[in-house]
């Protein structure tokens, strides 16, 4: 059960030393960061979780700063809470079997370095004082994506572009490598080139991902954060690795040592160090290696078959996303710079990786939203067979995050596509997958005061002060919950009605995340397995079954393994939250956003299984949501405050004694209603709120979140699509939209006529109204000359019979 105090209870037991016992009324981190104190020694179990519990269990759960890095390491981390007298015995343990030397700074601190891995995600670690006989306290580190580093963490090869484009621009510029010189506490730096390789047999046990220490470019420069070189040919034995990375760190250490505190670029083609025989002739050096890539991925397994089909419109991969996120490469709201997809102004890439192949899609479209697909088109989007993200278990590749992406589906594609005129081999190994299959996913939303509105297109009002299921779904074990409390009205007195205040989510065995109004900024602050997180570093987190993106202080998505996704947003004074499940949850959700069958009239189900109508008073429907309070035992909450002790852990989860206002206690000719009723515009959540919170703002709060609402259902509504359609040999076509309604034209190449429709529309079934037509040899023009000629040659026929006739009988 959340909220008792047996996990600290429990690390009492087992401690090998007494627990030194604080000072009376010290205010110890617990009682700062925790907000309350349960004991002489102890403190709530949520402070517990942070490492931080109190002076008698800290020592054991390590808490550091910055607690995020890169995978590539070489992340200085400060143990906190613990102060050592010397650097000798201190060791790291990552995972299991990965170590790095640890030490202690001048003032006690304990240091540990973030090792290079191949995973992303939060990976244990354990802290050993005694060289490695035991390892007792234990902790763990976050592991990002090399793309999702912030810039001051990483170093920057201005000018790659260049070098990557080498061959097909005919560049050979110098290569300048800026950093901040802070990241790196040292006066002289050393700058090495660092290749990534997979080896083994594909697919298998052997198959192996390793980084590599190549050479060093530059050692003993002053660390001024900028150092400019004229590339210069590999030797032979460097030629084999053409994906890497630049490393800096001090010089005082040993060319290639692993597992140093470092700074890294991101990783890149190589093509400024390759050999004399790609400069002499890049063309044809990469046509080789095109060739190759494509006997290779001939021999490989065909992961098409298990990738998702994309959306069918730009609406609906905007709108979905659960499954879908903005490829970073082509993003509209960043202006649309589509490097590799020139005409597309969008594109989005699957969030999960593909189950067996750990492959991803991408899914591009035009201005005018149509799909734009890679058999029309080169700038079509092109799936991957490793997907950019990795996926577990991660060490085995293609699924090392980043890297198996790059070495099968970006470096291949600068081969093919940008150093040789080999597209067509790659497009027909990475075709665009169409959207005939799509199913898109269905949406439910609560808000305001708040209201709900059901994934079957139901809608009620219930605002009762607790904590509430929104959904569960048994066919993942997934629960959402949402907490509602009352707001305060402009005069200081307690509002009659509630908003949402926190929402937690858990799926199956993943983590436990927690999105929640800070108090004092009204901000969002999010909680993973009840530790609050920091945004300064990163933004992107891997969790265990799901990702979590923090776009605004105002907006975080969550996006689970089953393809369900959360959208949790300030709106007003409370969270807006947006649930999206993909068709698999189809007959088996409950809760305050209903059953997802199709039919709105069994939404309000009880958990007794008996419905409440539709058409049942305010006061029932709020009996309905009452029934659906969280259970002490099955609560995701955190309870870090003696607030949401007092009010929420030690209470019923729903407050039988808190009496809102109903719909139908509204006057309507209060002058209140009527300011309502000009700003709602007939929007009844909009006029509703502006009455029960006598707050005109909030009102215009809750009609923008029903209206985004039922903007996103509109752009996932279900829409018809027909097969690709191929022009006909000997001729093209007009048009690449093949949504119901959408016609496309066909024409001949000079010297071949059309032999059937020139046009033909897909219809409402998914069908095309007419065949494709044949192109004949033969001008249509010829054929019109063939037959007056014809024409002609037969009337010549005829007279010429005609006279013979004249004539034999004259003779007679």
């Amino acid at each position: 059960m959340k909220g008792t105090l047996l996990p600290c209870l429990l690390l009492l037991l087992v401690s090998p030393e007494p627990a030194p016992q604080p000072v009376e009324g010290a205010q110890d981190s617990c009682a700062q960061r925790c907000g309350i104190k349960t004991g002489p020694c102890s403190c709530h179990p949520t402070c517990f979780s942070l490492g931080t519990c109190c002076l008698d269990v800290r020592d054991f759960c390590l808490d550091v700063l910055p607690y995020s890095g890169s995978v590539m390491g070489g992340k200085d981390l400060v143990v906190q809470h613990l102060r050592w007298g010397t650097s000798n015995g201190v060791i790291c343990r990552f995972k299991e079997n990965v170590q790095t030397r640890g030490w202690v700074d001048s003032i006690g601190q304990v240091h540990c370095v973030s090792p290079l891995l191949y995973e992303s995600g939060f990976i244990p670690f354990t802290l050993s004082l005694n060289n490695g006989s035991t390892f007792e306290r234990s902790g763990s580190w976050l592991a990002v994506h090399p793309s999702k580093v912030s810039a001051s963490e990483k170093c920057v090869l201005v000018n790659e572009t260049r070098w990557q484009y080498y061959g097909t621009t005919g560049s050979g510029d110098n290569l300048t490598v800026t950093w901040s010189p802070s990241a790196l506490s040292t006066r002289h730096v050393a700058i090495e080139l660092w290749g990534y390789e997979e080896l083994g047999t594909p697919y298998s046990r052997e198959w192996r991902a390793e980084w590599s220490y190549l050479y060093t470019l530059a050692t003993n420069l002053s660390n001024s954060g900028t150092f400019t070189f004229v590339p210069k040919p590999a030797p032979q034995i460097f030629q084999r690795w053409e994906v890497g990375a630049l490393r800096i760190l001090d010089s005082a250490y040993p060319a290639g040592q692993r597992d140093v505190q470092a700074i890294w670029s991101n990783e890149h083609a190589l093509a400024w160090h390759l050999g004399e025989d790609f400069r002499a002739d890049p063309v044809g050096w990469a046509r080789t290696q095109c060739l190759a890539w494509g006997a290779l991925e001939d021999q490989l397994p065909n992961f098409l078959g298990e990738l998702p089909a994309c959306p069918c419109t730009l609406a609906q991969a905007r709108a979905d996303t659960g499954r879908f996120f903005t490829d970073y490469g082509c993003d509209m709201e960043q202006g649309s710079v589509c490097t590799y997809h020139p005409g597309a102004v969008h594109c989005v890439r699957s969030v999960q990786a593909s189950p067996r192949y750990a492959s991803g899609q991408q899914c591009c479209y035009t201005e005018d939203g149509t799909q734009l697909l890679t058999a029309d088109s080169t700038s079509g989007s092109t799936p991957d067979r490793g997907h950019d993200w990795g996926a577990p278990p991660f060490l085995t590749p293609p699924r090392v995050p980043g890297l198996s992406h790059w070495l099968y589906d970006v470096i291949s594609f600068y081969h093919c596509c940008l150093w040789a005129p080999e597209c067509p081999r790659y497009l027909d190994r990475r075709p665009s997958s169409g959207c005939r299959h799509y199913q898109p996913p269905r949406l439910a939303s609560a808000f305001g005061d708040p209201h709900f509105l059901t994934f079957d297109g139901a809608n009620f009002t219930f605002n009762g002060r607790g904590e509430y299921v929104l959904l569960e779904a048994n066919v993942t074990q997934l629960s959402v919950q949402a907490r509602a409390q009352p707001g305060t009205l402009p005069n200081g007195t307690q509002a009659l009605g509630t908003g949402l205040t926190s929402v937690a989510v858990r799926e199956g065995t993943s983590d436990i995340l927690e999105v929640r109004l800070a108090n004092e900024n009204r901000k969002l602050e999010v909680l993973l397995n009840q530790r609050v997180l920091s945004f300064d570093e990163q933004r992107w987190l891997d969790l265990k079954g799901m990702f979590l993106s923090v776009a605004s202080d105002e907006r975080v998505s969550i996006m689970l393994s089953s393809g369900a996704g959360l959208e949790v947003s300030i709106q007003g004074p409370s969270l807006s939250v947006t649930v999206l499940l993909p068709e698999g949850f189809q007959n088996g959700t409950q809760g305050l956003l209903g059953t997802l069958n199709g039919n709105p009239q069994d939404d309000f189900t009880l958990r007794s299984g008996r419905v409440v109508p539709p058409t049942a008073s305010s006061r029932e429907l709020f009996g309905f949501g009452a029934d659906w309070a969280v259970h002490n035992e099955s609560s995701l909450f955190t309870y870090d405050s003696r607030f949401l002790v007092n009010n929420f852990l030690f209470r019923p989860k729903h407050d039988p004694s808190f009496q809102p206002l109903f719909p139908d206690q509204i006057p309507a000719t209060s002058q209140l209603a009527r300011e309502a009723s000009a700003l709602c515009g007939g929007d009844p959540f909009c006029s509703f709120d502006v009455v029960a919170t006598g707050n005109l703002s909030v009102g215009s709060a809750t009609k923008a979140a029903h209206q985004l609402h039922l903007h996103r259902v509109q752009s996932l509504q279900p829409v018809v699509s027909c097969d690709w359609v191929a022009p006909p040999a000997n001729g093209h076509k007009e048009g690449t939209s093949y949504l119901a309604g959408s016609t496309v034209h066909f024409s001949c190449n000079h010297g071949y006529s059309l032999d059937g429709p020139g046009a033909s529309t897909c219809q409402g079934d998914g069908t095309w109204s007419l065949p494709t037509p044949r192109c004949q040899p033969g001008n249509s023009y010829t054929v019109l000359l063939s037959v007056i000629f014809g024409g002609l040659a037969v009337a010549l026929v005829i007279v010429l019979l005609f006279v013979l006739l004249r004539r034999r009988k004259g003779h007679r």
